[in-house]
């Protein structure tokens, strides 16, 4: 069985707004990136990782929207990693693969995402990447550059990220144990002394943290749409 977790358990507090109820081409945000794993003829089931206070708002959305994969919502913890432990934990038994995606990545395709759940379960572990091609900089407390960085090598880490349950399970249990925080899952993995494969990503996955960032994800989102007609409009 392969499910993925998806995590929408933040605050949004950059965002100054809930930006996972915000409206994206006529649906909460959150619900177009569930979406996308329902799509994905891979996924079993999705657990969806909340904040306690949304549990029933979302609980309903899902079924107003007929989410048929979603079998659970549970609540998140205070931070990321507290919160995919929490998925984790309410995970079927039967499970063999893991699929950790950020609730807020709405434009992730359903065919990446079957790409990255066919490749982790020939090497164990995948991560969706890409490369860094911008010049980067090493900056004092004051703002002013002390130093450059060599980019060569060095990725964006995005979502989803793919495991096998029990090494995730097993990075997971001594995370908690040291007592340590991880922003991913690859950094919980990588101390568990699994090997994670990088999956570069050639599609727009952006994560909407900033308004700004809503409005471009609702503009690719409409000429994603539109080239979907199109396509459909060719082939009739």
């Amino acid at each position: 069985m392969r499910v993925a977790i998806v995590v929408a358990a933040g605050s949004s507090r950059r965002m100054g707004f809930d930006k996972l109820t915000a409206d994206l081409a006529g649906r909460p945000l959150f619900i177009r990136t569930l979406e996308r794993f329902e799509e994905c003829a891979l996924v079993d089931q999705i657990i969806l990782v909340a904040n306690e206070e949304r549990l029933k708002l979302f609980g309903n959305l899902i079924q107003e929207y007929g989410l048929q994969k979603v079998v659970r919502v549970v609540p998140g913890g205070s931070d990321r990693h507290l919160s995919v432990w929490n998925g984790l934990e309410a995970m079927n038994e039967r499970t063999e693969l893991v699929a950790v995606h950020d609730g807020a990545r709405p434009l992730i395709s359903s065919s990446t995402i079957a790409e990255a759940i066919s490749l982790a379960e020939k090497v164990g572990a995948v991560a969706l990447a890409v490369p860094v091609v911008e010049t980067l900089k090493r900056a004092d407390s004051d703002g002013f550059i002390v130093g450059s960085l060599d980019r060569s090598g060095l990725w964006t880490m995005q979502t989803p990220q793919v495991f096998k349950r029990e090494w995730l399970v097993t990075a997971y249990e001594m995370v908690l144990k040291k007592g340590v925080s991880v922003t991913d899952e690859t950094s919980a993995v990588e101390m568990g002394g699994f090997p994670v494969r990088l999956l570069e990503n050639r599609e727009w996955n952006l994560k909407v943290t900033y308004p700004n960032d809503l409005e471009m994800a609702r503009n690719l989102f409409s000429l994603e749409r539109s080239k979907s007609a199109q396509t459909q409009t060719e082939t009739t």
